[in-house]
Formats: C-alpha cells, sequence, structure tokens
C-alpha cells in the first residue's frame, strides 16, 4: 500500500480522535431509518390503492353523490370521509372496504383467486375494526362466489357476515333460522337483491376482531344449496356500509389466504386422506343410513364436514351425531362439537333416518372438507 502524506495522516488522525470523541459522549449519528410509507387518501367514487403489496383498498362508492373518502393505511383504512345519507329501509350509499382476490376485474397482487371450492383446503382470515357510535352501518364481511371463475360483474352468490350493526337496519331478505358457524352462533337471513343471491350471518353483539377459517361460511352455504363445490371462491372483502355518515370507521387490519390443492383445514397443508362406509336399512318408502368417517391421514382432521348428494326422491327426517343440511339434494354433515374432531387413524358415525319415492339408491360420492373420500 502507497503511504499516505504527512498532511493526510495528520487529517486522518484528527478525524479518528473527534470520531472516538463522539462515540465516548454517545452523539454518534447513525444512518437514519426508512421513513414509514405515508397514508394514502382516496376520495374518487371508485379509486382503489394496494396495501402490502397484496391487499386492494377501495372506496366504492356508489350509492349516493355526496363526497367520501378513505385513507389507506400499512394494514388497513379508514373512513376519513363520509357525507351524506339514505333511507334506512333500502340500500346503503357504498362500501369502503379491503379486499383478497378480484372485485370487478380489479384483482390484488399476486392473488390465486377464483378457485374452485372443492380444490380449496383453507382460507384463514383476520379482521379488527374500528367503530363509532355517531353513524348507522353494518360492519360488513363479504364472500363472492359463482358458478365460473369470473374476475368481472357480479357474482351469483354472495355471502355476508356482519360483525356489528347501528341503527335500524336489515339483511337483504328474512330471516330464517340460526346456525352456529366458525364456533359461533348467528342469525341467519336469505334473500336476494335483484342481481344474486345473499346470505347474511348476523352476529348477536359486536364483534371487534376474530381470526376464521372463511370455508366453514362458504361450505354452510354449499350445504343450503346456494352454492355447489364446482363453484369458485372469487374474492374476501372486509368493510362497512353506511347509510349515515360513517367517518372514524375502520379496518384496523386485515389479512387472508387461500390454501388449494386439498388439505386438512385444522393442519394447513397436511393432505386429508379419508373412506367413507355408508350402511343402510331399507324399507317401503323409508330408510336409515349409518355412516363411518375414517380418516386414514398422518394427521387429525378438525371441524369435518362431509359433503354428498342425495339421490333424487331421498329426504332426511331425523339425524344423530351429527348436523346434516340441508334436507335434500346436495347436504353437509357436520360434527358437533363433541365429535368435531377425528385423529389419525380414527374415524367418526353419525346416522339418519328418511323418506324416498321410487328405487333406492346410495349416494356415489363423498368429499370430507373438500376432498374425495374413498367408499368401503
Amino acid at each position: 500500500m502507497r503511504p499516505l502524506p504527512q498532511q493526510a495522516q495528520a487529517t486522518r488522525g484528527l478525524l479518528g480522535a473527534l470520531l472516538s470523541a463522539l462515540v465516548l459522549m454517545g452523539t454518534l449519528v447513525t444512518a437514519a431509518a426508512p421513513a414509514r410509507a405515508a397514508d394514502t387518501t382516496i376520495c374518487e367514487q371508485f379509486g382503489s390503492t394496494t396495501i402490502q403489496n397484496r391487499y386492494v383498498v377501495q372506496n366504492n362508492r356508489w350509492g349516493t353523490s355526496a363526497e367520501q373518502c378513505v385513507t389507506a393505511t400499512d394494514s388497513g383504512f379508514r373512513l376519513s370521509r363520509a357525507d351524506g345519507s339514505v333511507p334506512t329501509n333500502g340500500a346503503p350509499k357504498s362500501y369502503p372496504s379491503v379486499f383478497y382476490g378480484c372485485h370487478y376485474t380489479n384483482c390484488s397482487p399476486g392473488t390465486n383467486l377464483p378457485a374452485r371450492i372443492s380444490g380449496i383446503s383453507a382460507a384463514p382470515s383476520s379482521i379488527s375494526y374500528g367503530y363509532v357510535s355517531n353513524a348507522v352501518y353494518n360492519a360488513s364481511y363479504d364472500i363472492w362466489l359463482d358458478p365460473t371463475p369470473r374476475t368481472d360483474g357480479v357474482n351469483r352468490t354472495e355471502i355476508m357476515i356482519w360483525f356489528n350493526r347501528v341503527g335500524s337496519i336489515q339483511p337483504i331478505g328474512s330471516p330464517v333460522g340460526t346456525a352456529t358457524v366458525g364456533g359461533r352462533s348467528w342469525e341467519v337471513w336469505s334473500g336476494s337483491n335483484g342481481s344474486n343471491d345473499v346470505l347474511s350471518f348476523v352476529a348477536p353483539s359486536a364483534i371487534s376482531s376474530w381470526s376464521f377459517d372463511v370455508m366453514d361460511f362458504v361450505r354452510h352455504t354449499v350445504s343450503r344449496g346456494l352454492a355447489t363445490n364446482d363453484w369458485y371462491l372469487t374474492s374476501i372483502q372486509a368493510g362497512f356500509e353506511p347509510w349515515q355518515n360513517g367517518a372514524g370507521l375502520a379496518v384496523n387490519s386485515f389479512s387472508a389466504s387461500v390454501q388449494t390443492g386439498g388439505g386438512n383445514p385444522g393442519n394447513p397443508g397436511t393432505p386429508t386422506a379419508c373412506r367413507v362406509t355408508y350402511g343402510t336399512n331399507v324399507w317401503s318408502g323409508g330408510f336409515t343410513a349409518d355412516v363411518t368417517v375414517a380418516n386414514t391421514g398422518s394427521a387429525a382432521v378438525e371441524n369435518w364436514q362431509l359433503a354428498f348428494t342425495l339421490p333424487s326422491g331421498q329426504r332426511i327426517t331425523q339425524a344423530w351425531n351429527a348436523s346434516v343440511t340441508p334436507s335434500s339434494g346436495a347436504v353437509t354433515a357436520s360434527g358437533q362439537g363433541y365429535n368435531a374432531r377425528i385423529a389419525a387413524g380414527g374415524s367418526q358415525t353419525f346416522g339418519f333416518q328418511g323418506t324416498y319415492s321410487g328405487t333406492f339408491v346410495k349416494p356415489s360420492a363423498f368429499t370430507l372438507n373438500g376432498t374425495a373420500c374413498a367408499t368401503a
């Protein structure tokens, strides 16, 4: 190495001494951390932006000409302006929301939706809401299903989960009973808005945050005949439907993913393997069925659901050790709290009684949590 000139050596020595002094005094200045990305405010009627390079935040003001703005954050959004109001006996004024999947040709970055329902093993999602009291609105989590893998226009079936509602508003259609889905009890409404079917699950009291499997609601919807396992999940959305005001409402955080290829929702990524034994006792006009679902895989199956189609003319009148809905056509048997788990190498048995007309035949195919089973 070429020696430094005497003047340069002296300068280097002086700088070294100064640096040492700064360290000793604890005043050494380090490089500044990268600045946090600024929040993005959108006031365009159908304007949108992406967050985390994974989700789309949309203003989606479709029912009013009054000003509305959403401010996208790192993890969600807040409704920063929400002028105007519409009658509470009609449709809301907008649906500011964040979504994963495809909505009117707008697809979130890297999404694997649309995806066929039968090929989805789990769709874990997490949501945290921020509420206000000086508005009329619902906190609505939307799941969209269609017979085709469409990425534009209106889908055939909309699943709505009402996490909260404030004011004299109600879902589309009329109440059709209650159901336990995802371990929670819901009031269920069913109807149509003229362009698509709507199945709504209304929480009895406000839910601020929850982590759950979207497929629990999809499978329940299939069991009610509003979709089939050959249909497609196209998008998963979370936001608000305001009727009056709404500024300050927020999705504090949102996450969603879809696991495809068949699998075990209780153990994501673990393949489900199963065998079904379907024993019957038949008499003129009636029958009983004893069904054993065996887990032949290497991991436990949690919250098992067995889907199959009853042949034409058959109708279930009562069931035991499982909830079986609806009573005819494409049905789904779901384990109860005490038998919702099938251990690896284990099995669960349930049964039902029914009526039939014509010639009695057995179902020809079964799927456990979306994966086809062998038959014994």
